[in-house]
């Protein structure tokens, strides 16, 4: 079984206001200094290049259950931190009020900011970094090759950033345009071996611009994984585990079709790029391009293929139950960035967006309502997961009970209407 973690950048903000705070460095001091040293089982907290965000890290898993314990407590333990000096933390790609960043100083940051100037300076993102272990360079960057046309529906599914500088952007994730201006972001073309993948490393760096190019998806510098890095960091933890549960999906069933002798897709990296754009554009309320035609379809349609491309590797991981009934709420309530929208158009303030955000960061009780009526009773496991071994009941139950013990029971209240079904789009969509 392949292992996996998360890495989660959130926001610093006054709950008061919602203003960004630069307490980041405050945070990491109040730790507490009895702390073992062997930190096995306790979040792993990290400066980022703003003093208003923190970086939360998980360490390795192998099931489900166990990386979404690890994400409760991580957002947990941070909130905690950020409590005592009167903050919050809150699961936010951009921050919905306009901010003047502080910068953390350090030579690697000190370097960033000079060279890149205001693209640094404004550069208060905050994503969601998954890792998935590989056996060697040579497995990961076949991995990299072939899962490049997936990477855009994942964006789609954890969009969270629709407010940019103080206004609507218009962008379900933004994030990904301000991330886009960094020089080696987005897509790539196709590696084709680890030798090939580590020149492009060694002749982006020989340019003197980048030394750890931002691809959306690379090999880790520091750990024998792959990294996905096109995410927003999720406003429901959930949806966090869903992304997590999908992308493993995705590495394992790229691994299989490198060792099968299949071949990745050469599809160019601007076609790829156009994915991303309307991705980031409109999530998963309007078109996105069908990693296999590469021509636009329904969001839905699309979230299903990529579903069905995976359902393999899901089923054999225990994950399929717990991906089925998270695609379904997602459908039914939406992303982050629908939520968020939703919120202002309660207050009509954008400090009040925060404050609502800050209550779903942490899986208090929920206070969205689905805009599509959804029968939950329907949102039941695929017959295909409903065969499988016993440990996807039990990764699907212990997933659920982690977030029940926090969230207690949901407000959500659930009109009739008509069942959200994945296996009927399958069958409706072309070639999939």
């Amino acid at each position: 079984m392949r292992t996996f973690g998360v890495e989660e950048e959130f926001l610093i903000v006054d709950p008061s206001n919602g203003s960004p705070l630069p307490l980041a460095a405050d945070l990491l001091r109040l730790q507490d200094p009895g702390e073992p040293a062997d930190l096995s089982t306790h979040p792993m907290l990290a400066v980022e290049l703003h003093q208003e965000q923190l970086e939360v890290i998980t360490h390795p898993h192998s099931s489900l259950s166990g990386l979404s314990a690890e994400i409760l407590s991580g957002r947990a333990y941070a909130d905690s931190l950020a409590r005592k000096v009167g903050a919050r933390i809150a699961a936010l790609a951009t921050s919905p009020l306009a901010v003047t960043p502080h910068s953390t100083s350090n030579p690697r940051y000190d370097a960033l900011l000079e060279k890149f100037a205001v693209v640094a300076r404004e550069q208060l993102t905050c994503g969601c970094h998954i890792h998935v272990s590989v056996d060697s360079d040579e497995e990961g960057v076949a991995i990299l090759d072939r899962i490049r046309s997936w990477l855009p529906p994942l964006m789609a599914l954890s969009s969270n950033s629709p407010f940019w500088d103080g206004a609507d952007s218009g962008y379900a994730s933004f994030r990904t345009q301000a991330w886009n201006r960094w020089s080696s972001a987005g897509p790539t073309e196709i590696f084709g071996s680890a030798q090939a993948y580590h020149q492009r490393v060694a002749d982006l760096a020989a340019t003197g611009v980048v030394n750890n190019p931002d691809f959306d998806a690379r090999l880790s510098a520091r750990h024998p994984t792959v990294e996905i890095r096109v995410s927003d960091v999720c406003l429901d933890p959930r949806d966090t585990v869903l992304i997590a549960s999908l992308v493993r999906g995705l590495v394992e069933t790229a691994a299989r079709e490198w060792k099968s002798g299949q071949a990745a897709d050469t599809v160019s990296a601007i076609i790829l790029r156009q994915g991303a754009w309307l991705a980031s554009r409109w999530g998963i309320q309007g078109e996105l391009l069908h990693p296999l035609t590469h021509k636009p379809e329904s969001a839905r349609n699309v979230i299903a293929a990529l579903h069905d491309h995976v359902r393999d590797a899901l089923v054999e991981a225990g994950d399929a139950a717990y991906v089925e009934e998270s695609l379904h709420r997602i459908f039914a309530n939406g992303t982050g960035a629908r939520l968020q929208r939703q919120a202002y158009a309660r207050h009509g303030r954008l400090a009040d967006v925060v404050s609502d955000a800050v209550v779903v960061t942490h899986q208090e009780p929920a206070i969205y309502e689905p805009l599509t009526p959804v029968d939950l009773s329907l949102l039941v496991p695929n017959p295909v997961a409903k065969s499988s071994s016993r440990s996807n009941a039990g990764v699907y139950a212990a997933c659920s009970s982690w977030f029940s013990r926090l969230a207690g029971v949901s407000r959500l209240r659930v009109g009739r209407g008509r069942r959200l079904s994945f296996a009927a789009t399958r069958r409706r969509s072309s070639g999939v």
